[in-house]
């Protein structure tokens, strides 16, 4: 469980220039249900029987050291790593302080970066991990933080390309910007949403929301970027327009959360650490549908009343824990058509085996389609092999491939087209189910 220590450091995130994310404090309560993945990374790469350590790290969960150093925040993190990896105290405070620095290397400058990404921020973090621990010791400090952040250690499990759940959840597809609500089965609510930047991405699988916290408060660090009108460790209020959480926050296992405070400008692109964001209004709404989800009574005129009382945080405990499914998914077969996403967190997702393997869930054969259709899906394909900044994503490379990244800047949009949609008549009636009741601002 994390300490209360978790949330504040984990604010390092957050500057007045960004919204945060923190550590949940009920670390039991919100912890992964079934530690499930549905990415668009081949099956084939993990092999049965495969621990979640082998399969975490094929499906693309990345760590940086912003996670790590969110994970330093909890004594109980602390020492299982100790135990796991056999860390001496040294490497234990070399491990800490490289996490911090990491963190601090980060600043509150809005300007894009070119050499800023998910992969370099992995990469670096692997190097950094590595000068300390060695290879072999270095990469089990990592899979260990993966399995952590995955589940504790348990099993991953890949389910089926596009699924549509049968029961009542919330599924967020993190290249799509899409968050929809499923009640036994059937699509009730949709809302576009804003994704971790891609130093701070979303991770994927399955946890749950047990709590609706509204009138969060936010005490700002004591670092070089908190800056402006706020004071380190001086609390701002609930409502303040200082404060990034918006009105709620709904913790969904450490470190992320959903919550509000999203200019509508930010829904659609890179806008957290971390986190689902939405607009205030737009997280009043869906706070309702999740309590309703749970069997637990909310009202508008509830909703109002919490508002009257800026200053007075309140936590609503649910009835029955909802189920969120984080995917990345950026070949998605929706009402008919092809969808094929940018691939922002850089996971290789958007290549010829994976789109094949996503087709023949829905029984169709790439290599029966006209050469025409064939032809379109292939550069669309390629369109969106690339990062936010639009440079080509190689399917092959890994952590350890030897590019560098020496910038403290956070990326903040992406450059170019986000989506490609492509009409097939083989697909028709087949697929994940259109927004419904789309919720944009």
């Amino acid at each position: 469980m994390f300490l209360k220590i978790a949330a504040i450091t984990l604010l390092l995130f957050t500057s007045v220039f960004f919204v945060s994310c923190e550590a949940n404090q009920n670390r039991t309560a919100n912890q992964p249900l079934q530690p499930a993945v549905n990415t668009n990374t081949s099956a084939a790469n993990i092999a049965p029987g495969n621990t979640a350590n082998n399969a975490a790290r094929n499906t693309g969960m990345p760590v940086t050291m912003p996670l790590i150093d969110a994970m330093f925040a909890d004594e109980t993190f602390l020492q299982e790593a100790r135990s796991a990896v056999q860390l001496t105290d040294e490497e234990l405070n070399k491990l800490r302080d490289t996490a911090r620095n990491g963190v601090l290397e980060l600043n509150g400058d809005d300007a894009d970066d070119a050499n800023r990404s998910t992969k370099s921020s992995v990469e670096k973090t692997r190097s950094e991990i590595e000068k300390i621990l060695g290879p072999q010791r270095g990469q089990q400090f990592l899979d260990f933080v993966r399995n952590r952040w995955q589940g504790n250690g348990e099993e991953l499990a890949t389910s089926k390309p596009n699924s549509i759940p049968t029961d009542t959840r919330i599924v967020i597809n993190s290249p799509a910007y899409r968050m929809d609500i499923f009640k036994d089965g059937q699509l009730v609510k949709s809302y576009k949403i804003g994704i971790g930047y891609p130093e701070f991405p979303l991770p994927t699988g399955l946890r749950k929301a047990s709590e609706i916290i509204f009138n969060p408060t936010w005490t700002p660090p004591d670092e070089p970027w908190v800056k402006g009108k706020v004071q380190p460790g001086k609390k701002v209020e609930a409502g303040s327009k200082l404060n990034p959480l918006g009105p709620i926050k709904i913790p969904i296992g450490l470190p992320s959360l959903i919550h509000g405070g999203k200019d509508p400008s930010r829904l659609g692109t890179f806008a957290s650490h971390g986190c689902v964001g939405l607009t205030s209004p737009t997280v009043q709404e869906f706070a309702m549908q999740l309590a309703s989800l749970a069997g637990t009574q909310l009202t508008q005129e509830d909703i109002k009343g919490y508002e009257k009382q800026k200053t007075e945080t309140k936590s609503v405990k649910l009835a029955q824990p909802v189920p969120v499914e984080l995917r990345y998914e950026t070949i998605v077969v929706e009402d008919g058509n092809l969808h094929i996403y940018r691939d922002v967190y850089e996971r290789g997702t958007n290549t010829e085996e994976n789109l094949r393997r996503v087709l023949e869930s829905y029984g169709v054969d790439f290599g029966a389609l006209s050469e025409a259709d064939r032809t379109k899906i292939m550069e669309a394909l390629d369109k969106m092999a690339v990062d936010a900044q639009g440079k080509e994503v190689d399917p092959e490379a890994n952590a350890n491939s030897n590019s560098k990244n020496n910038s403290g800047k956070v990326t903040r949009n992406i450059k170019g087209q986000k989506e490609i949609v492509i009409e097939l008549a083989a697909l028709q009636g087949k697929g994940y189910p259109t927004p419904v009741d789309l919720a944009t601002k």
